[in-house]
C-alpha cells in the first residue's frame, strides 16, 4: 500500500504549484460556495418539499456529517496518500450533489445532505494538507493566503448566485451547479496535482472504532447543544441522555485513541504546545467569528431594514478586509519568516470587532456597521490561514493529514458550537425581550422582514427592540470568547520556519523538513 509521506515537501517551481492550485482553488471555491448557495433556496424548498419542521436540518445534516468526517480524512490522507483520497472526497461531493438535486421529499434531502457533508469533509482537509505536501513552510503562508482568500469571495457571490438561481431558474439547480465545477476541479488535479509518494513499510491499520466512537459523541454533543431549550427542555431526558452520551463518547475516545496503532487523531500530537495552542485558538475563532456572523444579518434585515440581498451585499466590508489581509498576513510571513504578531493582532482586532457590534443600537447607520466589519473583517485575515499553518508546522510531515485535519475539526466544532450556544442565548434574550407580546406577536410567532413593515408602529418598535437586545448580547459574549483568544495567542512560542522565499531558479531547490515543537 502507498501513502503519500515523505520527510520532506515535493520539490516543484512555483509555476508547478500555481498550475496545480488552480484545481485546489476551484475545489475551494465548490466547498465555500455550496451553502451559500443554498441558503437563498431554503424557503422555496420548504415550500415545495413541505417539512418546515425539519428544516433546519438541511443544514445541520450537512455541517455534522462534514464535521465528522474532517479528521478521518485527513487520517485517511496519511494512510493511502492525500491525492487519491482528495479527488474521492471530490466525487463524494458531486454524487450528494446530484442526489439533492433530485430530491422529492424533505427526508431524502437531509439524509443526501448529510452524504454530501461526508464529502465535503475532506475538500478542506485535502486542500490544506496537499499545499503543505507541496509548499516549505516558510513559502506556505502565502499559498494558503490565496487559499483563504477564496472564503470572502464565496460568501459574497454565494447568497447573490443562489438568489438568481432560484428566482430565475429551480432550487435544485443550486446543487447541480456544483457538478461542473467539481468536474473541472477534478480534471485540472489529475494532470497537476502531484504529491510526494513513499512505499509504506508496515500494515494498514484503520482506526474503525475511533471513527465510530469519533462520530457517536460529536453527534450527540451538536444535536443537545441544537435542541436543547428549542425542542425539549435542558433538564430533559432527552437532552440529559444526549449530554451523558457525549461526555462518556468523548471519554472512551480518547481511551481508544491513546491504544490506537493508527489513531483518527494522534494523541501524540497534542505534545506539542503549538499545536494544542493552534487548534484551541482555532476553535475559538470557530465559535466567535460563525456564531457572531451568523446572526448579523437579522439586525440588517430586522431593525436596518436591509433586504436579503442587500445584507449579503453589506457584509463586503468585512469579506474585502478579511480577503486583502489574508493575502497580506501570507506574502508577511513569506517574507519575514516570522507568524506570532499575526494571532495576536488578529484575536485582538476579532474581540474589538465582535464588542464593537455589541454596541449596536436602533439608530445604528449601515456605514456605521460597515466600519465595525471592516475592522472584524481584519482580525478573520490573520487569523483564517495563520492556526492552520502553526498546527502543520508543529508535527512531522507524515502526519500533516492528521494535523490538518484535527485542525480544520477543531474550527468547525467552534463554528457549530458558537452558532447553538450563541443561537441559544438570541433566542432567550429574544423571548425575554418580547415579554408576553403585543399586538398579536408573541415570542414563538414567526415574522418575515416584509410582513414586519405591515405591523403596527407600536408592534415594529417592540421587535427591533427584541432583536437589537438579542443581537447585543450575542456580540458581547462572542467578543469575551475571542479576548480569551488573545490571552492563549500570546503563549504562541515562535518556531522558525524553514524555507525562504525563492527566485523561479530556486525553488525547486527548496526544502522544508518540518520541525517538531
Amino acid at each position: 500500500m502507498t501513502a503519500e509521506q515523505n520527510p520532506a515537501p515535493a520539490r516543484l517551481s512555483p509555476r508547478q504549484i500555481i498550475t496545480a492550485m488552480s484545481g485546489l482553488i476551484i475545489a475551494m471555491l465548490l466547498a465555500q460556495l455550496d451553502n451559500m448557495i443554498v441558503a437563498p433556496a431554503l424557503p422555496t424548498i420548504v415550500g415545495e418539499l413541505g417539512g418546515m419542521d425539519h428544516l433546519a436540518w438541511v443544514t445541520t445534516g450537512y455541517v455534522l456529517a462534514s464535521t465528522v468526517a474532517t479528521p478521518i480524512w485527513g487520517k485517511l490522507g496519511d494512510i493511502f496518500g492525500h491525492r487519491r483520497t482528495f479527488m474521492i472526497s471530490i466525487v463524494l461531493f458531486l454524487a450528494g450533489s446530484a442526489l439533492c438535486g433530485m430530491s422529492q421529499d424533505m427526508t431524502e434531502l437531509i439524509g443526501f445532505r448529510a452524504f454530501q457533508g461526508l464529502g465535503a469533509g475532506g475538500l478542506m482537509v485535502g486542500i490544506m494538507a496537499a499545499i503543505g505536501l507541496m509548499v516549505p513552510p516558510r513559502e506556505r503562508g502565502k499559498y494558503q493566503g490565496i487559499m483563504m482568500a477564496v472564503m470572502p469571495l464565496a460568501m459574497i457571490g454565494g447568497p447573490l448566485l443562489g438568489g438568481f438561481i432560484t428566482d430565475n431558474a429551480s432550487w435544485r439547480w443550486a446543487f447541480y451547479v456544483n457538478i461542473p465545477l467539481g468536474i473541472l476541479s477534478l480534471v485540472v488535479c489529475w494532470f497537476t496535482l502531484k504529491l510526494p509518494r513513499q512505499e509504506r513499510t508496515s500494515k494498514v491499520r484503520i482506526d474503525w472504532w475511533g471513527s465510530a466512537v469519533l462520530s457517536v459523541w460529536i453527534t450527540a454533543l451538536v444535536l443537545m447543544l441544537s435542541w436543547g431549550g428549542s425542542q425539549y427542555d435542558w433538564n430533559s431526558p432527552e437532552i440529559i441522555g444526549l449530554g451523558a452520551t457525549a461526555a462518556i463518547g468523548l471519554v472512551l475516545f480518547l481511551f481508544i485513541e491513546n491504544r490506537a496503532a493508527e489513531p483518527v487523531i494522534p494523541l501524540r500530537l497534542f505534545r506539542s504546545g503549538n499545536f494544542s495552542l493552534a487548534n484551541a485558538l482555532g476553535f475559538i475563532v470557530g465559535f466567535a467569528m460563525f456564531g457572531g456572523i451568523t446572526f448579523l444579518p437579522q439586525f440588517q434585515q430586522y431593525v436596518q431594514g436591509q433586504s436579503a440581498t442587500s445584507s449579503g451585499l453589506l457584509l463586503m466590508p468585512m469579506m474585502i478586509s478579511a480577503m486583502i489581509v489574508s493575502l497580506g498576513g501570507g506574502l508577511l510571513v513569506t517574507r519575514t519568516g516570522h507568524y506570532k504578531t499575526l494571532p495576536i493582532v488578529g484575536s485582538a482586532l476579532m474581540a474589538v470587532g465582535l464588542f464593537l457590534f455589541s454596541t449596536m443600537g436602533l439608530d445604528t447607520p449601515a456605514w456605521q456597521s460597515g466600519v465595525y466589519m471592516a475592522v472584524l473583517g481584519a482580525g478573520m485575515g490573520c487569523m483564517m490561514q495563520t492556526t492552520n499553518l502553526i498546527a502543520q508546522n508543529s508535527v512531522d510531515i507524515r502526519d500533516i493529514g492528521a494535523a490538518t485535519g484535527t485542525s480544520t475539526f477543531a474550527r468547525n466544532m467552534g463554528g457549530s458550537l458558537g452558532i447553538s450556544v450563541l443561537g441559544s442565548i438570541y433566542a432567550g434574550r429574544l423571548a425575554d425581550a418580547m415579554g408576553g407580546g403585543s399586538g398579536g406577536l408573541h415570542q414563538d410567532g414567526q415574522i418575515t422582514p416584509a410582513t414586519l413593515q405591515s405591523l403596527p408602529a407600536a408592534v415594529q418598535e417592540l421587535f427591533k427592540t427584541a432583536v437589537t437586545d438579542g443581537i447585543q448580547s450575542v456580540f458581547l459574549w462572542a467578543a469575551i470568547v475571542a479576548a480569551a483568544g488573545f490571552v492563549l495567542a500570546l503563549f504562541i512560542r515562535h518556531v522558525p520556519l524553514r524555507g525562504h522565499a525563492p527566485t523561479p531558479s530556486e525553488a525547486a531547490e527548496a526544502t522544508a523538513e518540518e520541525l517538531a515543537v
